[in-house]
């Protein structure tokens, strides 16, 4: 297990160099993973991990970040680990509601992650005392802003634990490249309006920190 570990190629995908910065401060020097800054909301991040993914070769791809979590299914402070990774945008509007492109025989929304893998993550995660969900995890291109929009959106989605901007676009990279792929937050906001004065931004830095010293050991 361990000569596997050694042999294996990760890319640690972030959004901004905040996150990497806090990444790779939890992970320390470790030649197995290279940090990509991949931009922020989905199109920037499938290009930016698509051309990496044809510049080296990979064993896994991880989307990292801070992210907004649902109230009730995800606190503030917490690590969310993916269970699924769902573009909860990408459909159309009908009188009927919202239909995915699932539903409309398009292709998907959604793409699985490894279920072992997340069950590893999650476990370490609790056995380094650290609070930790697992569930599927949000990508919008415009993230939630009201009150409203959050309950139609926890309610259209009730497996859902939080939201973000980047990871269905690593994913489709990551699975185009027949890649196996990863998601894992940590929730600096509750979903719903905008409120800047409860964002607890450094919180979840320090949380993506200390669960990347994790995810070094696990993966």
């Amino acid at each position: 297990m361990l000569d596997q570990q050694k042999k294996q190629r990760i890319l640690i995908v972030t959004s901004v160099a905040v996150e990497r910065d806090a990444v790779i401060a939890g992970i320390g020097e470790d030649e197995r993973f290279t940090f990509l800054i991949g931009g922020v909301g989905p199109a920037a991040a499938a290009a930016s991990t698509a051309r990496a993914l044809t510049e080296a070769r990979y064993d896994l791809v991880v989307c990292a970040g801070i992210c907004g979590g649902f109230v009730g299914r995800a606190d503030v402070g917490s690590l969310v680990v993916a269970s699924e990774i769902v573009c909860a945008d990408l459909g159309a509007e009908t009188p009927d509601g919202f239909h995915s492109v699932d539903e409309l025989g398009f292709g998907s929304a959604r793409v699985p992650v490894p279920d072992e893998l997340a069950e590893q993550v999650e476990q370490a995660m609790l056995q380094a005392g650290l609070p930790i969900y697992r569930g599927q995890i949000l990508t919008l291109s415009t993230v939630t802003g009201t009150a409203q929009t959050a309950q139609a959106l926890a309610e259209r989605m009730p497996g859902a634990l939080a939201e973000a901007m980047e990871g269905y676009g690593v994913a489709i990279a990551a699975q185009a490249s027949g890649v196996p792929v990863l998601e894992i937050r940590t929730v600096s906001n509750a979903i719903g309006p905008r409120d800047k004065s409860a964002w607890r931004i450094k919180d979840a830095l320090e949380a993506l920190q200390k669960g990347s010293a994790v995810l070094r050991e696990v993966l």
